[in-house]
């Protein structure tokens, strides 16, 4: 096994634990991610979101919890991911069941520099939020203001949270 391939297994199974310190030290100082929801730069940026998302479920769903991966392979550059999600979603409390497929880039010291997660969208919102998202996940409008409250939430989550 590559040791790229190790830091994608060990990030997940830090995250199917919700130990974002584990998460955190997967990545590099330049790190840059991208999904559906949010678009980050920086370590700060980058780790403070897999806080925020371990702190509030480990608040509101620690009960319902689970992610499972498979797929994950790597070599000195790439690698790639399947996981799957079951959660109480924070915000309206309800059931989430989310599939995503990540692909990764490598710095020279095995750190994670990008990280690109893939979902649907419309499939997220409809299970998220209910009726809007069954009726307007389709629209730019409300994906837009669901980038919107989430990169709020976290400038929130990061002005409150020390280091």
């Amino acid at each position: 096994m590559h040791p790229n391939q190790a830091t994608l297994e060990n990030f997940y199974a830090a995250f199917a634990r919700l130990d974002s310190g584990a998460m955190a030290a997967c990545y590099a100082p330049d790190a840059q991610f991208d999904d559906e929801v949010f678009s980050l730069r920086g370590h700060r940026e980058v780790t403070g979101m897999w806080h925020m998302l371990c702190d509030l479920t480990k608040a509101k769903g620690a009960d319902v919890w689970k992610l499972t991966s498979s797929g994950i392979e790597a070599d000195a550059r790439t690698g790639k991911s399947h996981w799957e999600a079951d959660y109480r979603f924070s915000t309206t409390g309800r059931m989430v069941h989310n599939v995503i497929d990540g692909v990764f880039e490598f710095n020279e010291q095995g750190l994670i520099s990008r990280h690109r997660d893939r979902f649907n969208f419309w499939s997220w919102s409809r299970q998220a939020l209910g009726a809007p998202g069954l009726l307007l996940g389709w629209t730019p409008f409300l994906r837009a203001k669901v980038r919107a409250q989430a990169a709020a939430n976290l400038q929130k989550y990061l002005s409150q949270r020390k280091n």
